[in-house]
């Protein structure tokens, strides 16, 4: 079965996971810092065939009261241009995409390297990649039917 990887977008840094070929458990990969939009579109890229990514989850920001929150159009425009990458090169063009709620991702991040006792002001590259996991342990359950 294809690895998913899950998608922590952010202006300053993207927070990856991946997940195992049975689609159980949910990995921090690494934190992409530092790219503009098309550098970021060639990392990916470069990173989805050696990892062997099936499927790619985008966390999409989400108010409590479910609205969209004020990243929303900013990664809703990198999900278009991902998928572009995706459809336009032979390798990747198998690769899927969805966006899902990411409420609350950050918070529990932040938690959990507190719970561990590291400082989340210090690790933030940390933050994102812990995000991402929660991100992809939420669609992996989902996906299981265990909501």
């Amino acid at each position: 079965m294809p690895k998913v990887l899950a998608v922590d977008y952010g202006k300053k840094r993207v927070g990856l996971a991946i997940s195992d070929e049975a689609g159980t458990f949910a990995f921090p990969l690494t934190t992409l810092e530092g790219l503009n939009s098309q550098a970021l579109q060639e990392a990916l890229a470069a990173l989805l065939p050696s990892k062997g990514v099936g499927h790619i989850v985008v966390g999409l920001p989400r108010n409590m009261d479910g609205s969209l929150g004020f990243m929303a159009e900013a990664i809703e425009a990198f999900c278009e241009r991902l998928r572009l990458t995706l459809a336009n090169t032979p390798s990747l063009a198998h690769i899927s995409l969805s966006l899902l709620d990411e409420r609350l991702t950050s918070k529990l991040a932040e938690q959990s390297l507190r719970a561990v006792g590291k400082a989340p002001s210090r690790h933030k590259a940390l933050i994102d990649q812990e995000a991402a996991r929660n991100l992809l342990e939420t669609y992996l359950r989902q996906q299981r039917g265990l909501h």
